[in-house]
């Protein structure tokens, strides 16, 4: 059997192929290596977790107060701290923009006149809360990713006879972390 060569007849491929298989000529393909083969190769997924922490805190309103009542008006405000997962925090609260004493808190009219406040870490009233200093703590906690919430127990004293009016303060809430 004679055997037909690509490019032997010098034709096209078309008349090539039809002469050889007319001619009774067995076609024999080019002789290519069609192995399948593959490659691979890897690399690196990596991220830095920064510690990080958001604080927000809700407005302390003790609404409306009468020193001859002779009791302490009670009222709560909530801090809501989010901190990375694991991550430990210090909560402070300042002495406000009034009289700016973590142990003597108090508010204004806008005139001269004040009203004394105090704020506390506990139900009880007896803890508190500010920077650290003049015999003030903190709240301390550790982030888990989710909000955490730390209630705030604000306390006016009984007969403090301030003159009339509407009395404001203003705190800053600092987390540490």
């Amino acid at each position: 059997m004679r055997r037909c060569f690509f490019g032997s007849c010098g034709h096209s491929t078309g008349v090539w192929l039809r002469g050889c298989l007319s001619a009774g000529l067995a076609f024999v393909p080019p002789n290519f290596a069609y192995a399948a083969s593959t490659k691979t190769t890897s690399f690196t997924v990596s991220a830095t977790v920064l510690a990080s922490c958001s604080v927000s805190a809700t407005n302390l309103s003790f609404g409306n107060y009468t020193a001859s009542s002779g009791t302490n008006l009670d009222a709560t405000s909530t801090v809501s701290v989010t901190c990375t997962n694991g991550q430990a925090y210090t909560i402070a609260l300042d002495g406000g923009s009034v009289a700016a004493d973590v142990s003597a808190r108090t508010m204004s009219d806008g005139a001269a006149h004040t009203l004394a406040y105090s704020l506390y870490t506990d139900a009880g009233r007896t803890t508190l809360w500010g920077d650290g200093t003049s015999g003030t703590s903190t709240v301390a906690g550790t982030g888990d990713g989710t909000q955490q919430d730390a209630t705030v127990y604000g306390r006016i004293a009984a007969s403090q006879f301030a003159a009339a009016g509407s009395y404001t303060d203003t705190v800053t809430v600092t987390v540490s972390y």
